[in-house]
């Protein structure tokens, strides 16, 4: 006898007005979990409608969505994007497991129930979930965001790291609730309103920190702007000798309307079992973005700065686009970059799937054609660019900005003066 089928159903919205766009619909048969999505009849007549996600063309009628693998969700992309990381996941399955202690009864969890569970104020991106009664979810009862101010802070970092440490009550993790997000990660964060009212990311220390983490990835971003890149705008602050970065979302205008993201493996409908490469990425921009040479020498750009400063988790999660209308996109500031001192130097996404991931310096200028820098010297103006940039990072380290001591910089050294380093100043010299 087959399990019964649970099939439960909510509308995807678009935008600060929430348009609706069409209507999710979540089956679970036993252990097997599926989706469907059906775009509503006027968004497909509407002159603003665009495909909410790559693999939902814009056409009538039910599509369905089974996970390829089990890294994978069962969600079409575009909303896979906007679930909770692996943080937030965690701070919902913690809560759940307490709750099914007072009531055995308490169904499982399903995938649905962690898509829907992200406060819908600062929901990733432009979608929203919206239930029957026509609330937004996750809306509290009472109407309330669950988006906090800055001056929580120093509470939902204490609840944060009380999970980390197992030692969590029940109201810290009533408090967590929806306050975890979706951009990607294991690490304890949150999102919260900044003192200028924005939306940001609040990143915070792990217990299994051997160095400043916090710091690394603010010096990084602050690094990367100086090197001409576009990238999230982001400080510390000390929360009673804690370092927390607070990273502004690029994801709201300066009213808090809402930009559809999406994240570059959603853009290139890869698994995230699949091993793909940017020239793949330089590919889409060309036939996608609103100004495709802009964004492919800035795609070379960012190769190259994260070479240079080690920072090899740049997975296809850590890359994204933002809708700019009738259809076309741009590429998103640069997110999540880390100096990894203790990493080997070796990209996780592939340059092109002939070389395999980046090891040198001589792999990017050897391709630097093919991302609209062939021309002479101009690739070579790049690199000075951002080795005049980073030739300064000790100094933008301990600056009030970042707030590294000089006994922590030997931590990061590693990561800044190394072989492709001393390989960028030869080419220079050359």
């Amino acid at each position: 006898m087959k399990p019964a089928t649970s099939i439960q159903g909510v509308d995807v919205c678009v935008g600060k007005a929430g348009v609706l766009a069409g209507h999710l619909s979540y089956a679970k048969q036993g252990q097997r979990e599926f989706s469907t999505f059906a775009y509503d009849t006027q968004w497909l007549t509407s002159p603003s409608r665009f495909e909410v996600s790559p693999d939902l063309p814009l056409m009538a009628g039910f599509q369905a969505r089974r996970a390829p693998s089990k890294a994978d969700s069962i969600f079409h992309l575009a909303l896979a994007d906007t679930a909770p990381d692996a943080w937030g996941r965690r701070v919902i399955a913690r809560a759940h497991a307490k709750e099914r202690k007072n009531n055995p009864n308490l169904a499982a969890l399903t995938e649905l129930d962690y898509l829907t569970a992200v406060d819908d104020f600062s929901r990733v991106g432009a979608l929203r979930l919206r239930d029957a009664q026509g609330i937004f979810l996750r809306t509290f009862e009472d109407g309330k965001r669950t988006t906090p101010p800055l001056v929580e802070l120093e509470h939902i970092y204490s609840a944060s790291r009380a999970v980390e440490t197992s030692q969590e009550t029940a109201q810290d993790l009533a408090y967590l609730q929806g306050k975890g997000t979706s951009l990607g990660g294991m690490r304890p964060k949150c999102t919260l309103l900044d003192e200028h009212g924005r939306l940001a990311i609040g990143k915070f220390p792990s217990v299994t920190d051997a160095r400043s983490v916090t710091r690394g990835e603010v010096l990084a971003l602050c690094l990367a702007r100086a090197a001409g890149i576009q990238a999230a705008s982001a400080r510390i602050l000390d929360i009673n000798g804690t370092a927390v970065a607070l990273i502004e979302r690029f994801d709201r205008t300066p009213d808090l309307a809402r930009i559809h993201y999406l994240s570059a493996a959603s853009m290139l409908q890869a698994s995230r079992e699949d091993d793909r490469s940017y020239t793949e990425i330089a590919d889409i921009i060309r036939s996608r973005c609103v100004n495709p040479t802009a964004d492919v020498r800035e795609l070379w750009r960012r190769m190259l700065f994260n070479l240079l400063i080690t920072n090899v988790d740049d997975h296809l999660q850590n890359h994204g686009f933002l809708y700019e209308g009738h259809g076309q996109w741009r590429l998103a500031p640069a997110f999540d970059i880390n100096p990894f001192p203790d990493k080997d130097r070796e990209s996780k996404t592939w340059l092109s799937p002939q070389t395999g991931p980046i090891d040198s310096l001589q792999m990017l200028l050897d391709h630097a054609d093919y991302f609209s820098l062939g021309a002479p010297g101009a690739a070579l103006a790049v690199l000075t660019e951002v080795m005049t940039a980073l030739s300064n990072w000790k100094a933008v380290a301990m600056s009030p900005a970042v707030g590294l001591t000089r006994k922590e910089l030997d931590d990061f050294a590693p990561a800044f003066e190394h072989e492709a380093a001393q390989a960028a100043h030869d080419a220079l010299a050359g």
